[in-house]
């Protein structure tokens, strides 16, 4: 309790203290323009742009419908509602609109923010929500300014320099990881194009080199091992070494090695439709986002090979992708959003995700965010009624009163994975020890992926290896009265995969929408069912239904083997012509 009351107080003290140095940075000399017209670098949706207009406001799973209401007059239904608000991303959907209603809003809802909160007041005031509303305010410099007067500019660079002094002072407070990189980007931003930041701009760029050595793992990995936020760095720091390089200040040694090391583990955690494996609390990521990134930061070549990337396999043939989490998940501070996924794949075919994992359900409250970390909801096996690693409260955290501080606890301490390729496919063999400590039981799962990437070939076991864990199994045998250890292994659907049993309950067909057949077929030593499912998506109201092929069953031995396989049904042409950009849904839906 006492550290927990030390770190309540802590959090206390970071937020006076971000509020000190938000009204003591006006003190310091402020821009007076720009060194070059900047560039956009960042780009939003048409859609939520005209949503914005419309009056319609989207933000982490709450829609208010206010047409006419200020930006800053909303009603906040959470926090984190707040908090979208404040990091400006909206403004890249208004300036992907471009209109003259959409500039008009976005000019008003910008001084609104400088009238309430320009001076140091309010949630806003944060290292990482201020380096991502600087961004954004320096790449959409000139659809702000237009036709402005010049107390409206000068109100706009005034802002600007006591941000940018902010940074310089309280970098330092935000989280390793994406949000110290928000920041420090932020920072630099300023110091590359506003005149009278010059001086900024080196301590921010030393800065970021340390951050880049220590915070990018040799093989191109964060230690949360989100695949979307360490996409949303690379993003991030391609911007800073395109904004480099268009002065004329060439690259700098640690960046441009952060970017190369981050390139090909990106590839390798992209999936053939070119969205983003879904594991640890990330998702697809915006459509085109990270091909935009790659191609600006200029790194050729193609998804690593050799090994896992930032941990995960990846099983690649034709137009089949096939994802798994191979490696130790994230631990301590790291491990805040991430899930219990350890062995758990996706596989997606052309433009259409078959299996997937349920993804976040952070925008959906608590009780989602809380469901969608657990194994159960990814495709992988679980012993019925308990996930791979376990969330527990930190003691470093405990106190603060909100789900963000829960982390993984009793995570499986041995995972083992080997990637094989042969005239036939590829093969992966992988395994974790998770459920040792409850069970007595590891998982060892085998998945060959043929050449022509139609048939996915899978193999879970779960076993007692060592006399140590059978005589836990053993000890599990008494308390359930002989009747063994009750397993799930979970296949959940993409939404847009219609399922159907067929062959009197010995298969499932699988229906894309391209005109693709998958069937899905065990080996019997298990009860297979369709069970209904969600599909967790940020941009939606609620979470979207859809269902889950699932083989149950009991180890009462000490091990059991269960085989299965998905393939393409034989009369499936090789080639499908596949339109899927050409579909369009509502993002509120």
């Amino acid at each position: 309790m006492a550290a927990a009351r030390k770190q309540a107080g802590r959090s206390e003290a970071d937020g006076a203290w971000n509020r000190v140095h938000a009204r003591l940075a006006g003190r310091g000399r402020g821009a007076t323009g720009f060194v070059s017209q900047p560039e956009p670098r960042s780009f939003g949706s048409v859609a939520r742009g005209r949503q914005l207009v419309a009056g319609n406001f989207l933000f982490s799973g709450f829609l208010i419908e206010a047409p006419g209401t200020p930006l800053w007059d909303l009603p906040i239904p959470a926090p984190r509602f707040e908090q979208e608000l404040h990091g400006f991303l909206w403004l890249d959907d208004l300036a992907a609109l471009g209109t003259a209603e959409a500039r008009a809003k976005a000019q008003d809802w910008l001084q609104g923010w400088i009238a309430r909160y320009g001076t140091g007041r309010g949630p806003g005031w944060t290292p990482d929500l201020t380096g991502r509303r600087l961004i954004r305010w320096i790449n959409h410099a000139l659809f702000l300014l237009h036709a402005r007067d010049r107390a409206a500019s000068d109100a706009y660079f005034a802002a600007l320099g006591r941000q940018a002094a902010y940074l310089a002072r309280r970098w330092r407070a935000a989280s390793p990881g994406l949000p110290r990189f928000e920041a420090l980007c932020g920072l630099v931003y300023a110091g590359l194009s506003l005149t009278g930041l010059e001086t900024r701009l080196e301590p921010a760029l030393a800065a970021l080199d340390t951050q880049c050595d220590r915070e990018i793992d040799a093989a191109g990995g964060i230690a949360s091992r989100n695949p979307e936020q360490l996409m949303e760095v690379f993003t991030l720091l391609s911007w800073v070494a395109e904004a480099l390089h268009g002065l004329g200040r060439g690259g700098r040694p640690p960046l441009t090695a952060a970017l190369e090391r981050m390139a090909p583990t990106l590839r390798a955690l992209r999936h053939v439709d070119g969205g983003l494996a879904r594991f640890h609390g990330g998702g697809r990521g915006a459509e085109g986002r990270l091909d935009q990134a790659l191609a600006a930061a200029g790194i050729r070549g193609g998804a690593r090979r050799e090994g896992l990337a930032m941990g995960f396999a990846r099983l690649a043939a034709a137009r089949t992708s096939v994802i798994v989490d191979a490696a130790v998940p994230p631990g301590g501070a790291a491990s805040r959003n991430a899930h219990a996924s350890t062995l758990a794949f996706e596989l997606t075919s052309g433009r259409r995700p078959v299996i997937v994992n349920c993804g976040s359900g952070a925008i959906f409250g608590e009780t989602w965010r809380r469901a969608g970390r657990a194994t159960a909801s990814h495709s992988t096996l679980a012993i019925d009624g308990t996930s791979s690693s376990r969330l527990a409260l930190s003691a470093l955290n405990r106190g603060r009163g909100t789900g963000e501080v829960e982390v993984l606890e009793e995570i499986p301490r041995d995972v083992r994975a080997q990637v094989t390729r042969n005239a036939r496919g590829q093969h992966l063999m992988v395994g974790h020890d998770g459920y040792v400590p409850t069970h007595g039981m590891t998982h060892v799962r085998k998945l060959s992926l043929s050449r022509d990437g139609r048939v996915l070939t899978g193999e879970d076991t779960l076993g007692a290896l060592t006399e140590r864990d059978r005589a836990a199994f053993d000890d599990e045998m008494t308390r359930s009265r002989m009747q063994g250890v009750p397993y799930s292994i979970r296949f959940h659907l993409h939404p847009d995969v219609d399922a159907e049993e067929d062959m009197g309950g010995g298969a499932v067909s699988l229906v894309l929408r391209s005109g693709e057949t998958w069937v899905f077929r065990h080996d019997g030593s298990a009860e297979m069912r369709l069970e209904p499912s969600v599909y967790l998506e940020a941009g939606r109201l609620r979470p979207r239904g859809t269902e889950q092929i699932v083989l149950s069953g009991h180890v009462t031995e000490g091990a059991r083997q269960i085989g299965w396989t998905l393939a393409k049904a034989e009369d499936t042409p090789r080639v499908t012509r596949d339109f899927a950009l050409a579909e369009v849904e509502d993002e509120a839906g």
